[in-house]
């Protein structure tokens, strides 16, 4: 009789186990295979506009760094400002990263990169604390960044996630 229940209990485990591994392989999918959400969408768009006001405010630059969420960026990186040649500067965000924790890519990474853009704009390439000097962290902060530090804290993520000290 015992064997049988727990034979049972068993049978109800593996089930419950595969739905969950089932769902969990569906969900990685269909944010591989999507588009970001139209939500996420539209709150990287009202940081994008909050940004560039603060920038014509603060800087009178009324130049747009095009957002581009990329999907190729390394996993390593939430996202980068790129100049090029032509004297073009982009935003790139980790794809990815969004999955990670949504509220710190639009409101430390946007404002993070969107600060190394202005720097570019204003010709400033320092390499001094790679790319991250006094003047970044200044134009970061203006831009109301919450976190204006040289690198991700992964414990800033995490912490957030948990929803402990909420």
């Amino acid at each position: 009789m015992f064997i049988q229940q727990l034979r049972n209990f068993f049978l109800i485990v593996v089930i419950f186990a595969s739905i969950l591994l089932a769902y969990i392989w569906y969900d990685d999918y269909h944010f591989a295979t999507n588009p970001l959400s139209k939500n996420i969408q539209n709150k990287i768009y009202q940081k994008h506009e909050e940004l560039r006001i603060l920038t014509y405010k603060h800087f009178n630059i009324k130049r747009v760094f095009p957002i581009n969420i990329s999907e190729k960026l390394d996993s390593n990186k939430f996202g980068m400002a790129v100049y090029s040649k032509d004297g073009q500067i982009n935003i790139y965000l980790n794809k990815n990263r969004f999955k990670e924790n949504e509220n710190y890519m639009i409101n430390d990474v946007i404002p993070h990169e969107y600060a190394h853009a202005i720097m570019f704009e204003l010709g400033n390439f320092s390499k001094q604390n790679n790319g991250h000097p006094k003047k970044w962290q200044f134009i970061c902060k203006k831009l109301n960044g919450l976190r204006c530090d040289r690198f991700v804290n992964n414990n800033d993520i995490l912490i957030e996630k948990t929803n402990i000290f909420k």
